[in-house]
């Protein structure tokens, strides 16, 4: 190889490696759009918070969490991660979990980034937390309220203010609203049709949305319901035989899809006069209704073998509490779509969140 080609070559080297430095860089970029990640709601995304609070509808203790790295109950309801967690992993926010806000220890960092100031057993209904004295959805708004305020104290209101504008909010609630409260009590069937109940709980979702915008949010996703009569408790409540018909009771079902499609037109109507008011506020419709319904329904596609009983103790009714060190667990919760008798497995999660990609990347990107 002569000089001048030597040149051209190393020419070429450097233009390839600008190149390629500059595509990382873009690729770094396009994950970082977020600036964090707030999340609100109930046992789905829960990370522990309840840890720090007085109630029962606790999973701090094994074998809660003997998936989790160093096999921790952190007291998240499954056996590993949520699928918030993958997504904190995902869009590029220097963290591989997301913490429960209530956690004493949590850095100023970590508050930047992102936390979750969800409670299990919660809703939108204001009765359900008061059941078994959790964190209502008004209380967890006033915590992110405080969390601000410390974030501003440390880094001064301009920025924060920047700052939450492009952190994305996440919301995932409604089950208990129907499975421990409409279906299990009478208070609210008493006065309210399913119908008048799911625009009751819609209006609770609104109004929290309202507020979230009113706090500066301008990217916020909200989840529907999943097919609650698949859940292996509705199943083993409600089956005529609940040992040897444990099929998916769709009368409980349709509710949620009914529900799921009343919250999506009323998230659009928001979305539509927020085009005028507030053109840079979007609002996103997150489906965990199907990819778990697919889960059930194409259980060897997915590599599940057991899709109508969770995976501790007898899988029938066992969550929380029953739960416990003196449950069976069992050999492989990666066979199975749900851990106990109400919450998914952290595969299934994983599945969750991979059904939900695209959605992520464009609220990340956009």
């Amino acid at each position: 190889m002569g000089t001048s080609d030597t040149h051209l070559f190393l020419s070429l080297m450097q233009i390839f490696i600008l190149c390629f430095i500059c595509f990382i860089a873009k690729v770094e970029a396009s994950n970082k759009k977020l600036s964090g990640f707030y999340v609100f709601g109930d046992s789905t995304v829960d990370p522990g918070n309840n840890n720090y609070i007085k109630t029962p509808f606790r999973s701090n203790f094994p074998p809660y969490g003997r998936d989790f790295p160093n096999q921790v109950p952190t007291g998240r309801f499954t056996n590993g991660r949520l699928a918030t967690d993958y997504i904190a992993s995902h869009v590029g926010l220097k963290k591989d979990v997301l913490p429960p806000y209530l956690d004493p220890n949590l850095r100023i960092e970590e508050l930047m980034t992102g936390v979750s100031f969800a409670s299990a057993g919660s809703g939108f209904d204001p009765l359900t937390p008061s059941m078994t004295n959790v964190i209502p959805i008004e209380k967890q708004l006033e915590y992110f309220r405080e969390c601000r305020k410390r974030m501003e104290d440390a880094l001064g209101k301009r920025r924060i203010e920047n700052h939450v504008k492009n952190a994305a909010f996440f919301i995932s609630a409604g089950t208990n609203d129907f499975v421990l409260n409409y279906f299990a009590l009478p208070v609210r069937r008493k006065s309210h049709s399913i119908l008048a109940y799911q625009q009751f709980l819609i209006q609770h979702v609104k109004q929290f949305i309202q507020d979230l915008l009113v706090e500066g949010a301008r990217k916020i996703a909200i989840t529907g319901v999943p097919p609650m009569g698949c859940l292996p408790l509705m199943i083993t409540l409600n089956s005529p035989n609940a040992f040897f018909q444990r099929g998916c009771i769709d009368k409980y079902s349709s509710i949620a899809r009914d529900y799921n499609l009343l919250l999506q037109h009323e998230l659009h109507g928001m979305q539509l006069q927020l085009n005028m008011s507030t053109p840079d506020a979007k609002i996103y419709y997150v489906d965990t209704y199907k990819p778990i319904a697919d889960m059930i329904q194409a259980r060897k596609r997915f590599g599940f073998d057991e899709v109508d009983s969770g995976c501790c103790g007898s899988g029938y009714i066992e969550a929380s509490i029953l739960c416990n060190k003196l449950s069976n667990v069992c050999l492989d919760p990666s066979k199975y779509v749900f851990w106990d008798s109400i919450h998914p497995t952290e595969k299934t999660y994983h599945n969750i969140f991979l059904a939900g990609l695209s959605t992520i990347d464009f609220i990340a990107n956009n």
